[in-house]
């Protein structure tokens, strides 16, 4: 088939660049339809789908982002490897912004939202104890490396329901359980991912010191307009990071991520 992909990406519209001369389409699925219409197109080589998660015009708040949709329409279209940049406050001063982490953990703080393909008949219970596909989590490492961009190898985001920021209570709270990272849109989608036996890596760039993290020299509750300005400035890395990671990715992967649906199902 004509319209047809093998690798996924989901980000911002800032990230349209990416393809060049993208024929885009309208597709329906299940769910609804995703964030936007898909844009296929070739990178490195690759036949590359992209949906703006939160809509051309941002007009998806996170919570009401058609997570399942923009998942389904990806393996619709043949995708197997997602790659999905998001913007992430540091709730760790060692992680500062600038920095890129490839998380290998979430802890889900969101509420409500529609989080699974498999309401019944048929029950699915998938494994999530390394919920990051491992082999685009190391070549995503590699191409950080080769670029000399700085990133951290590993991490854990907590996912909030948002739209709003934290409190600095709640900042206080979760870096003291040990969580690295915070951001609104990790989950569903690497669930979801996981359901479909897709790969999915997460590239995370952090704009701020969530609510001012106390001890950092910028003690400052983050704002909208801060982290879209650092989000902006570091657009030039997320697009070199994704361009090396479809350049290095297999034909066929050597990961466990298309069989846990099977190990899951009932």
């Amino acid at each position: 088939m004509k319209n047809k992909a093998e690798i996924g990406i989901l980000g911002g519209t800032g990230l349209y660049e990416l393809i060049k001369d993208p024929v885009k389409i309208k597709i329906r699925t299940p769910f609804g339809f995703p964030s936007a219409k898909v844009s296929l197109g070739k990178i490195s080589g690759h036949k590359v789908a992209f949906i703006p998660r939160h809509g051309e015009k941002h007009q998806y708040p996170p919570h009401a982002i058609p997570y399942l949709a923009n998942l389904w329409a990806l393996k619709s279209l043949g995708v197997k490897r997602v790659i999905a940049p998001a913007a992430v406050g540091s709730l760790n001063l060692k992680i500062k912004p600038g920095t890129f982490v490839i998380c290998d953990q979430f802890v889900d703080w969101t509420e409500g939202r529609p989080d699974t393909i498999y309401n019944g008949p048929k029950t699915v219970h998938v494994s999530t104890a390394d919920p990051y596909c491992r082999e685009l989590r190391k070549i995503a490492i590699r191409a950080a490396k080769k670029l000399k961009i700085p990133a951290r190898e590993k991490g854990t985001v907590v996912v909030i329901q948002g739209p709003r920021f934290s409190t600095r209570a709640e900042s206080r709270f979760f870096a003291k359980q040990g969580f690295d990272l915070i951001n609104m849109t990790q989950y569903p989608e690497v669930i979801l991912a996981r359901e479909l036996g897709l790969c999915y890596v997460n590239i995370s760039l952090v704009t701020d010191y969530d609510a001012g993290l106390e001890g950092s020299q910028d003690f400052k509750p983050v704002s909208a307009v801060e982290f879209v300005k650092v989000f902006k400035q570091n657009i030039s890395n997320v697009k070199k990071i994704i361009e090396q990671i479809v350049a290095q990715i297999p034909l066929k992967p050597s990961c466990r991520c298309g069989k846990y649906l099977e190990e899951g199902t009932l």
